[in-house]
């Protein structure tokens, strides 16, 4: 087998985990994800204001730390914090090695960045355009005797697909050994959430400070999910299948070299802090490769208004127009009001007795979103509700990011390994395509029998993993016993989750069953708006989406509780 760690699950993880990994116990390789679609928008507004920027810095420093601990122990990094910029950040890293004394062969993976042909493949004006490349590279990389390989915008799990590929030497269509590998590295990405962290059940387990995640993959593409001994948190089957459930649509989950069968996954428990993923199915990959598009939508600006005590909704009406009157003659471009009734009936505490009004303003010119809007808003301090108060001063406007997505022919598609002598290797693309298709409802089994119920919260039985996907959210839903699922899979539907969460109900929702990991996923479109970077709403990455749900009252049947 090959044991492939994960110390980095985004720009701004723990910076020790490194450290951590590398001295926790045995590993043949180390990955980081650093890129996410904001940390794109952050790297593009790095590039500007420096063309020779646009990498994860932190993962330099973190080399600078660790790049000799990592060559000592034989362990080899793989990393996707190039960014906008793999070949700077490697010939960073040559020079960080050399000033070092540490005599490692640095490679990178580039041809994701479609910027200089935006115009031509129609994506308009962007700040950055980047085609998701799969492991490939990576693997020509390693095998031509990489001790570092950095890349660009790769699929989170290819960091982890390319070390295994070049390990067993699989071929481009031993697909579901590719899937088995898409899957474990899906699971790791996103570091201590595969190990206890933003776990729906963390309250049955000392979760303390969890380390971070390790995948045991052999030649079948089958692994174990486990973590260095000693470290905290806790791996089992609910945490793996909460991550298998992260960021995903249905049963087929596609990437540029495989599309992997999320709906053939079985999961069992091989020991403590040991899950054994098996029995993954692959196809060929799509014809298509996702690209991420994130250009500068304009400026952005808040406030949010204390409204304490008495008459909450006739002072949140009184601001509310009086702000409106000032901003009539210029108005932003957009204007969102969201009154969160935080307030509770005879409070024994000031902060208990207030309910907060937010006002968000969007518009291209930073003076109406800036001055403009702020003057509005603090000139009322004597002028408006008994109480007025706000939780901080209005400042300036800040820039904000709108993500979009979009496809194009795996073929027009560069992708290329340059590699530690310099040499360039034009990696193919696929040879095999299949259009992507969502499988076939499965059969369900058999409801649950009536009896008597009790309506409580959802999350008594239920754990929940949430997250964004551009403007869309992703909701999956899991329970921990086959007749749990009997009760779930007929209870929990669209129409059920529009009436718990009203604000997906006039949205489209899609349903996914996944009967083997006792599991619906639901991808609601649109809630995010135009992605994180715009903020569209109160919890722009829909991370507690989940849990919001987990906390709405349903009945449950007893048999369950």
């Amino acid at each position: 087998m090959i044991r492939i760690g994960n110390a980095s699950g985004f720009y701004g993880d723990r910076f020790s985990a490194v450290r951590e990994m590398l001295t926790g116990g045995p590993l043949d390789v180390l990955t980081g994800d650093y890129l996410a679609e904001l940390t794109m928008l952050i790297l593009g507004r790095d590039r500007l204001k420096d063309p020779s920027r646009g990498y994860a810095k932190t993962f330099l420093r973190q080399m600078e730390e660790n790049l000799g601990l990592a060559k000592d122990r034989g362990v080899r990094i793989v990393a996707n914090a190039g960014g906008l910029n793999p070949a700077g950040l490697a010939g960073a890293l040559r020079d960080l090695a050399t000033r070092l004394g540490i005599d490692v062969a640095v490679a990178h993976v580039e041809g994701d960045d479609l910027l200089p042909r935006a115009g031509e493949l129609g994506f308009g004006e962007p700040l950055t355009a980047n085609a998701y490349l799969g492991a490939w590279g990576i693997a020509e990389c390693l095998n031509a005797g990489a001790d570092v390989v950095v890349t660009g915008r790769v699929t989170d799990a290819s960091v982890v697909v390319g070390p295994a590929a070049a390990h067993f030497g699989w071929a481009r269509d031993d697909y579901d050994a590719l899937a088995g590998a898409v899957a474990a590295g899906h699971v790791i990405e996103c570091g201590a959430q595969a190990t206890g962290g933003n776990y729906a059940f963390f309250t049955e387990h000392a979760i303390g400070t969890p380390g971070f995640p390790v995948a045991e993959i052999h030649a079948d593409g089958s692994s174990v999910i486990t973590k260095h001994e000693g470290t905290g948190g806790v791996v089992d089957v609910g945490t793996v299948t909460a991550q298998l459930l992260y960021e995903i649509g249905g049963g087929r989950y596609a990437g540029p070299d495989v599309t992997a069968r999320f709906d053939t996954i079985e999961l069992a428990q091989d020991g403590p802090d040991r899950v054994r993923l098996s029995d993954v199915r692959g196809e060929p990959p799509p014809p298509t490769v996702k690209v991420c598009l994130n250009k500068l939508g304009g400026f952005r600006n808040e406030v949010t208004f204390v409204l304490t005590g008495l008459d909450i909704d006739a002072k949140a009406a009184l601001v509310r127009e009086q702000v409106e009157e000032a901003l009539k003659e210029n108005p932003p471009a957009e204007v969102r009001w969201t009154l969160a009734r935080t307030d509770h009936p005879d409070a024994v505490t000031e902060e208990t007795a207030s309910a907060l009004l937010h006002c968000a303003v969007k518009d291209p010119d930073p003076t109406v979103a800036g001055r403009a809007f702020s003057g509005a808003a603090i000139e009322l301090a004597l002028a408006s509700y008994p109480g007025f108060h706000v939780t901080a001063p209005p400042s300036d406007a800040s820039p904000y990011g709108v993500y979009t997505e979009a496809f194009v022919d795996a073929a027009g598609v560069p992708h290329v390994a340059v590699l530690p002598d310099g040499s360039r290797v034009d990696v193919a693309p696929p040879g095999e395509t299949r259009m992507l298709a969502d499988p076939e409802e499965p059969p369900l089994p058999e409801p649950l029998p009536p009896g008597p119920v009790r309506r409580v919260p959802l999350g008594l039985v239920a754990g929940a993993r949430s997250g964004d996907k551009g403007g869309n959210a992703n909701l999956g839903v899991w329970v921990r016993s086959d007749d749990a699922w009997r009760w779930l899979v007929h209870t929990l539907t669209t129409g059920t989750l529009q009436r718990l969460l009203p604000e997906t109900a006039s949205l489209p929702v899609r349903r996914y069953v996944l009967p083997r990991l006792r599991a619906v996923n639901f991808v609601v479109e649109g809630l995010l708006g135009d992605g994180v970077a715009a903020k569209a709403r109160f919890d722009p990455q829909a991370k507690a989406l989940g849990e919001w749900l987990r906390a709405r009252h349903i009945d449950i049947p007893e048999v369950l509780l």
